[in-house]
């Protein structure tokens, strides 16, 4: 399946295809306060469809996670990294995906304060 998403404003918008079987909430001090519900996908399956400039980039702690974000309303979309294997990796916050009932995705926990 292919979604649409974007930041509140609109000025950073991205596709991205495949299925939402899950949404993962973590604990680090970055999405406990941002509370994005994350889904993580292939770099390939997403499609960032406005200026990469207009999306800034926080970095934290190791630096490996690039978390994107909206200069202009603050809304984090998404984040980039290498996953365990070393292939290019998104997590698409699912928040952000036009018309996705949010109550019908599992949600798995994951400790990243402990991490």
């Amino acid at each position: 399946m292919k979604y649409r998403g974007s930041c509140h404003c609109g000025k950073v918008a991205f596709e991205v295809e495949g299925d939402i079987d899950s949404g993962m909430a973590c604990n680090c001090s970055m999405c406990q306060r941002k509370g994005s519900l994350l889904w993580f996908t292939g770099r390939d399956a997403f499609t960032l469809l406005t200026p990469e400039a207009d999306a800034a980039t926080y970095l934290f702690n190791k630096h490996a996670i690039r978390h994107r974000f909206c200069p202009a309303c603050g809304i984090h979309p998404f984040a980039e990294a290498k996953d365990p294997q070393g292939r290019d990796t998104v997590a698409v916050n699912i928040r952000c995906i036009e018309g996705i009932d949010l109550d019908k995705v599992p949600v798995k926990h994951f400790d990243g304060r402990a991490r």
